[in-house]
């Protein structure tokens, strides 16, 4: 028998010992939940390297060491998930969060754990958690008739849904995870095998039976990626072997997320192959960030670029110059490297150098924060206050307007940026940066 509680993790450290599939699943979940998470692993995957990067974890690059656990040298745990695939390892991780009184969820053994992760899903406030006795198909089975029951108010139980074949291209939306489509959310939980993005809402895999192939295909910036000929490859031939496969992408994967490219593989390969549309980054930012990016009567028209490469690069098919002499509002992704140069072209070829602009980073997450600046001052507002990707760009008189309608705010459910003086830190340059 086991006694189910709703843990409340805000602030609490938790140790992971892994850094593989079974790691990557728990720990964005964690983080949701606002834990402190610490791992150990000699290894990590891609998405989990590039959480301890920007500081969102915390990794001790080696294997696990006795005492970890039992001497607190790392930290006051409350939980810790024992997730490598060396049986040893994590018996000896249990072993040590028994002797220290400490709950311990083990992958490789559920009999030897003192704690199990039920699959869990939310609508609205209500949380679900399904603990079958150890099946994970039939819980997350349980977990998805209760949830979709819940969204159109039957509670039917019964899933009777046959098994799905082929690729489904899904746009996971810009970070939250609550912003995926119904539709995309659905085929997700039907999924046999997930190639999964960096920036997809990676806090939904948890949510999965653990016999669900979990492909880590993250695309770090001037960091470790996987190609593209090879993503293709894998949609392929795992969906030739009969099994359902979803790519799962952030954003749009139609709006500079290649997914024409992988739809086009799969299509060449016979196939088949649907497209669930994702909420674009492109107008997610600027909502989260509260700019309405065609306010009526100061932009009637919208551009959404991207510059993976810079201006002035024989790449680069923007026309930077035609863009300057527009007076509609200018949407910037993959830009905050090259915003400097970006900055620099636009002014050159006629657009006012006081153009406002907003940078938000993170958006839509629990981390968003948003730096206002000029085009004359954008460049140095985003190097002193450490921008980093993903980050969406945002040129033009809406960042004016929103902050005059005063709905101008760091991020969801956060109080409004303002820009009178009544609140936060203002540079001299009147730059605000939350």
């Amino acid at each position: 028998m086991t006694y189910l509680l709703g843990l409340r993790m805000n602030g609490r450290d938790v140790l992971v010992v892994g850094g593989g599939r079974v790691a990557q699943r728990r720990v964005p979940n964690l983080l949701e939940a606002g834990a402190k998470v610490t791992v150990i692993a000699p290894e990590v995957t891609a998405a989990l390297e590039d959480l301890a990067s920007s500081g969102r974890i915390t990794w001790h690059q080696r294997g696990f060491e006795p005492g970890d656990v039992r001497d607190g040298r790392l930290g006051a745990f409350w939980l810790v998930h024992a997730a490598t695939d060396v049986p040893e390892v994590n018996s000896a991780v249990a072993e040590e969060a028994e002797a220290a009184r400490l709950w311990c969820v083990r992958a490789d053994d559920r009999h030897a754990a003192t704690a199990w992760t039920p699959a869990t899903g939310t609508v609205g406030d209500v949380t679900v958690g399904v603990v079958a006795n150890g099946d994970p198909r039939r819980a997350a089975g349980l977990r998805d008739a209760v949830t979709d029951g819940l969204s159109d108010g039957t509670l039917d139980a019964r899933r009777g849904r046959e098994p799905l074949r082929g690729v489904a291209l899904v746009g996971g939306g810009p970070g939250d995870p609550g912003l995926i489509t119904v539709r995309g959310s659905q085929l997700l939980s039907q999924a046999d095998v997930v190639v999964v993005d960096r920036l997809a809402p990676t806090s939904l895999l948890d949510r999965l039976p653990a016999d669900v192939e979990i492909v880590d295909a993250a695309k770090i910036p001037y960091g470790r990626s996987m190609k593209q000929d090879e993503i293709n490859r894998i949609l392929v031939e795992r969906a030739l072997d009969g099994r359902f496969v979803v790519r799962l992408k952030g954003g749009d994967s139609f709006l500079f997320g290649r997914g024409g490219e992988e739809a086009a593989a799969c299509a060449a390969a016979g196939v088949p192959v649907s497209i669930v549309p994702g909420v674009t980054s492109a107008l997610a930012g600027p909502a989260s960030a509260g700019i309405p990016p065609t306010h009526r009567g100061v932009a009637q028209d919208l551009h959404v670029v991207s510059a993976h490469v810079a201006p002035g690069d024989r790449r680069s098919t923007v026309d930077w110059a035609g863009l300057a002499r527009q007076h509609g509002t200018l949407v910037v992704l993959m830009g905050v490297e090259r915003i400097g140069a970006i900055a620099a072209s636009l002014t050159e070829h006629g657009r006012a150098a006081d153009t406002p602009v907003a940078v938000i980073q993170d958006s839509t997450l629990p981390t968003q924060r948003t730096v206002i600046a000029t085009l004359g001052t954008v460049a140095q507002a985003v190097a002193d206050s450490g921008v980093r990707p993903p980050a969406i760009i945002v040129i033009g008189e809406v960042v004016d307007a929103a902050r005059e309608l005063d709905i101008l705010h760091q991020g969801p459910g956060e109080p409004r940026v303002r820009t009178d003086g009544s609140g936060g830190d203002e540079s001299p340059e009147g730059n605000r940066i939350r």
